[in-house]
């Protein structure tokens, strides 16, 4: 082979050796640049600040699953706890929108915090955010489906709720007119006149404030709120009533549990344990109220000495308007109202309420709340 032919085979083995290590510098590269960005911790500019401005529900969610950044509105809808998402479903879509690469828009029903009873209607999107997060945004559409079945509801049982203190006062009224000359039964009606009126009254208020309760989410600027205080106040409220009634109010010693929410909401729901409590409590009784910290639950109790609640019952005592006794419930001026309202303001808290009660021995309710803590209320910016 002569040395011409040396040289050009030469030439383009040391062109296709160059092109080969270019290409694989190139390669090299490229893989450290994407595993820069695989690993990168950082969340993208501007995201902190767009999320802390959301009032509806956002989350980013690292690889591991883990949440590393939630708005308000995430904890308020029980959607977060413990840093991590309490709902497989949406765990599920998360690892889709990983897996696949492409954006997921669904409609969800789900349960409204890790212990309650409460349903969510949430219209859900979920997509990348960089190479490492998933985003998670949530639109609350509860209040829609919620004022759907209150309509219902309120139309079935306002019209033979309201019939019979309407039909009373024009009854008394009439009576009050043909007794126009004698005072002492003009005394009498005028006492049962103002006596229906104020049950009238009393449905009427409570009406507007379970309304109220369920049309909307009472709590998008939820605080940080002392159970003591609002035990305290409840049992203040109710002090007079104890004493007409010849029971003893008593309470334990303070507990210091704190949850997040609505402090007068609060109060209301215990308000109305305590005064249900009492006015089926003998006289010489007691009415105990009692706070309990129990795996980041907070249970408050009340409990009384009364007759109790058959077992058949039981389950049906937190519906709107029901009476287990409805003589003597419109005997104490019980609407049928006040254990419903404790029922949606113990949700709108993503907890519960339960009872238990035996006859002759008495009964016991419990709202359940999640406990605040100090990190999820550094996170979620309550204000305090």
């Amino acid at each position: 082979m002569d040395s011409q032919m040396l040289v050009v085979l030469a030439l383009l083995f040391g062109v296709f050796l160059g092109t080969g290590v270019f290409a694989i510098i190139l390669a090299a590269a490229r893989r450290g640049r994407a595993a820069m960005e695989v690993t990168n911790t950082a969340v993208p500019d501007g995201v902190d600040q767009v999320i802390e401005a959301l009032e509806s529900a956002a989350v980013v969610i690292d690889p591991s699953n883990s949440v590393i950044k939630a708005s308000p509105g995430a904890f308020t809808f029980g959607l977060v706890a413990h840093g991590v998402l309490v709902h497989p479903t949406l765990s599920d879509i998360v690892d889709k929108v990983r897996r696949d690469g492409e954006p997921v828009t669904q409609e969800l029903h789900l349960s409204r915090g890790p212990f309650g009873d409460a349903n969510l209607f949430l219209f859900v999107r979920v997509a990348r955010l960089g190479a490492r997060y998933v985003l998670l945004l949530a639109e609350d559409r509860t209040e829609s489906f919620r004022l759907d079945e209150m309509r219902r509801d309120f139309i079935a049982n306002i019209s033979h709720e309201l019939k019979t203190p309407i039909g009373a006062v024009g009854l008394l009224a009439e009576a009050l007119v043909s007794a126009s000359d004698e005072p002492e039964q003009v005394k009498r009606f005028a006492k049962r006149l103002t006596k229906e009126s104020e049950r009238l009254a009393r449905i009427t208020q409570e009406i507007i404030e379970l309304s109220r309760l369920q049309a909307s989410d009472a709590l998008s600027k939820p605080e940080l709120v002392d159970i003591d205080n609002v035990v305290a106040m409840a049992i203040d409220q109710n002090r007079v009533a104890a004493e007409a009634h010849d029971v003893n109010l008593v309470t334990k010693a303070k507990s210091g549990a704190q949850v997040y929410g609505d402090e007068t909401m609060l109060v209301t729901a215990l308000d109305n344990l305590i005064s249900n409590a009492l006015q089926f409590s003998p006289s010489r009784s007691r009415v105990g109220v009692g706070v309990i910290r129990r795996d980041d639950v907070i249970e408050i109790a009340v409990t009384d000495q009364g007759a109790g609640i058959p077992a058949d019952e039981i389950d049906r005592v937190f519906e709107r308007f029901f009476r287990g006794d409805p003589a003597r419930s419109r005997n104490t001026g019980g609407t049928g109202l006040g254990l419903s309202i404790v029922k949606h303001v113990a949700q709108n808290h993503s907890g519960d309420v339960r009872v238990w009660s035996q006859l002759g021995k008495g009964s016991t309710f419990t709202i359940r709340l999640p406990e605040a803590t100090s990190a999820l209320a550094k996170t979620q910016g309550v204000q305090k």
